[in-house]
């Protein structure tokens, strides 16, 4: 397997498959960018196998098999997403057993995971993408890792709720409920989201505010990074900011489709988070 040509596979994946994310890896240098390219590619295909159309018992099967692909990485793999996160792994020291967290949230959709109180959701969410926001720390870098790896978690946690907000009526079509009972009860909306579109609404609202806090909590991340590295999380985050402003301005348009941010508002966020770095 040749490097160069991992790399080059793990960007086409991205390129092809991440509306959001692919925004904020363009700002950085390349060797930065490639690295992310291959958490990226790898992480989807663990999600794709825990939101694909097989029985439950194959995708925990399949689950199972990439852990073992990944505890360790063949050094003679021809797999070309593997080889890329194992030259990643060697060159910014990745903290493997986040794969493994990651591994850990899609078996929790595989089972049918409920969640119950908002302490319960996030730990679903630190899984799924706080362990690729320590990921993609471990290829940032930081003077200040002991303050900045919570931080990364942080933000990870904010881009979920907001995942799971704007997919609301695409996860309940696979009879996947994340917003917490207790929630739902507190605001008076059928914990199973079988009530009206205005139930709902009313708890997306408030589930908006949730996302709000851990935004604040995880920006605090920016200072800590370099010009580059900065920029790209200031634009992944920034579009996301305004999906949530989108959701919160009007949740009931959560239960009608797929919320999303035109792509001219994307670049602006991203040439303004360039801007800033640069300044």
């Amino acid at each position: 397997m040749n490097t160069d040509a991992a790399y080059e596979w793990c960007e086409g994946v991205t390129k092809r498959e991440a509306k959001n994310f692919a925004y904020g890896i363009r700002l950085l240098h390349r060797p930065e960018r490639q690295a992310m390219s291959a958490v990226y590619a790898l992480a989807r295909r663990i999600d794709d196998i825990g939101d694909g159309e097989a029985a439950p018992e194959a995708k925990l099967s399949g689950l199972q098999n990439v852990r073992k692909d990944i505890n360790p990485i063949d050094p003679h793999t021809n797999d070309p997403v593997l080889w890329a996160v194992a030259d990643a792994a060697r060159r910014y020291e990745l903290p493997m057993e986040c794969f493994g967290e990651i591994i850990d949230g899609c078996e929790m959709d595989v089972l049918g995971t409920s969640y119950e109180t908002i302490d319960d959701l996030v730990k679903y969410c630190r899984n799924v993408a706080g362990s690729v926001g320590r990921l993609s720390l471990a290829i940032f870098g930081t003077d200040h890792p002991t303050e900045a790896v919570p931080l990364a978690d942080s933000l990870g946690v904010a881009l979920q709720l907001t995942n799971i907000l704007r997919d609301v009526l695409e996860d309940k079509s696979f009879g996947r409920v994340y917003l917490p009972r207790a929630d739902a009860e507190r605001v008076h909306c059928s914990p199973d989201l079988s009530g009206p579109p205005s139930e709902v609404a009313r708890l997306v609202e408030f589930e908006c505010g949730r996302a709000e806090e851990w935004f604040a909590e995880g920006l605090q991340l920016l200072p800590l990074l370099d010009g580059r590295s900065r920029a790209c999380v200031s634009a992944m985050s920034g579009i996301y900011q305004h999906l949530l402003k989108r959701i919160e301005g009007n949740p009931i348009a959560v239960t009608q489709g797929r919320v999303s941010v035109p792509t001219w508002e994307k670049v602006t966020v991203a040439l303004r988070s360039l801007a800033g770095a640069r300044s």
